[in-house]
């Protein structure tokens, strides 16, 4: 695949240097166009080296080639890494006194922002307008990482990390063609992660194997496809999605508060958590120690159903609602029932255990629906399993509100 990898003046051009590697090293052919104040930054010899292609800033090099036109026309992706509030304004207002703003405009590829500024300057008005005209174009403008800015500085701004971005450049260059829809612009959606563990003791706790690896797919997709996610997270070490709002958990009720807290503006609410049924009555304040007679018997009490309690307090007209069963058995069976008793509007079932789903990089599902819809989707990677849920929620979402 062809990529423009565009590169503008901010610290954060050091990490398009780990990018670009990850980006060639993965077989695409990658042309960096900086701006000129860019290299300021990271000089034109290190691009051109680590790319293994020319690089320019000017539409008046090469011009027999015309590349302000040729470029931006040829590529499959044009990823710019980090974005400044500069760089985007002049995109949104059409712009075009440089060689990477002349791309822009001639790209008829999908095109993947990933800002990277001072906290101030992403939440000015004036930045917050261009996101949205860049957005309502088609555009997938991530949103910027939370975390340590220049000098002492920490907030919303920081550009995600390099590996993330480069799997959410390698999601939208699969998706092809249909990437250029954004079907996801202008959504807000919600998903779950992870497995919550209830403490038994200060040490001690019930939990289960899950990873998060789905649910970070699914939330890692959505942003690609050009949501506003906020991704609840049980007790994972991944690293965050790129343009992903996180919020950490650990235990059911605390995901409980969590999700519900985050649900009421969302289209949809995918709940990827393995979550516990059941927590202990009671929590010892010491640990548990042998005495060398029968341990006490552990008392457990049902946690709240978090699925259940979306379907109860939904007031957003339109919103689905997406679980997950994990199942042995008569997988089917024990999934249709749960569909039922839950109420949502799609259940998304995989067979557990023995080494499948949990901590695995792929995942084989079937999705039911609560109009009798049932897709099988075979086994595949964990992200591409992602987005063939995606597809089957964005076809069920309503019009977007004005």
């Amino acid at each position: 695949m062809r990529v423009i990898l565009g590169v503008c003046a901010g610290i954060a051009a050091y990490k398009a240097c780990e990018l670009l590697r990850l980006l060639t090293e993965s077989g695409h052919r990658v042309r960096v166009v900086p701006t000129p104040a860019a290299l300021n930054f990271v000089g034109a010899a290190t691009w051109s080296a680590l790319s293994g292609q020319p690089v320019s800033v000017s539409p008046w090099e090469s011009v027999h080639e015309v590349p302000h036109v040729r470029l931006g026309q040829e590529a499959d992706l044009v990823l710019v890494a980090p974005a400044t509030a500069d760089l985007m304004a002049r995109a949104a207002a059409g712009m075009s006194d440089d060689l990477l703003t002349a791309v822009l405009l001639t790209a008829r590829c999908p095109v993947v922002y990933a800002p990277a500024m001072h906290t101030e300057m992403w939440e000015h008005p004036a930045t917050r307008a261009n996101v949205a005209t860049l957005r309502t174009r088609g555009c997938i403008v991530l949103d910027p990482a939370y975390g340590r800015l220049t000098g002492e500085d920490t907030g919303p701004g920081r550009l995600p990390e390099p590996a993330e971005l480069f799997a959410v450049a390698q999601r939208v260059l699969a998706r092809g063609p249909r990437a250029l829809a954004a079907d996801l612009a202008g959504r807000e959606v919600v998903v779950s992660a992870g497995g919550t563990r209830e403490e038994l003791d200060p040490v001690r706790y019930l939990g289960n194997w899950s990873s998060g690896r789905q649910g970070y797919a699914l939330a890692r997709t959505a942003a690609g496809r050009g949501a506003s996610v906020t991704l609840v997270a049980a007790n994972t070490d991944l690293p965050d999605p790129a343009g992903v709002r996180v919020v950490r958990v650990s235990s059911a009720a605390q995901l409980h508060e969590a999700v519900l807290s985050a649900a009421p503006a969302a289209d949809a609410v995918v709940m990827a958590a393995a979550v516990a049924d059941y927590r202990p009555a009671e929590r010892s304040p010491h640990k548990i120690k042998k005495t060398g007679a029968e341990p006490d018997p552990i008392m457990l009490t049902e946690n709240p159903d978090i699925v259940r309690d979306l379907v109860a307090a939904r007031q957003l007209p339109g919103q689905l609602i997406v679980a997950f069963a994990a199942e042995t058995g008569d997988v089917l069976a024990n999934a249709r029932a749960k569909l039922a008793r839950k109420g949502c509007d799609l259940l998304v079932v995989n067979q557990v255990g023995n080494g499948l789903a949990f901590g695995t990089p792929d995942n084989e599902v079937t999705v039911l629906a609560a109009d009798g819809a049932e897709v099988k989707l075979a086994r595949a990677a964990k992200d591409v399993i992602a987005d063939e849920i995606w597809d089957l929620i964005a076809v069920r979402l309503p019009e977007l509100r004005e």
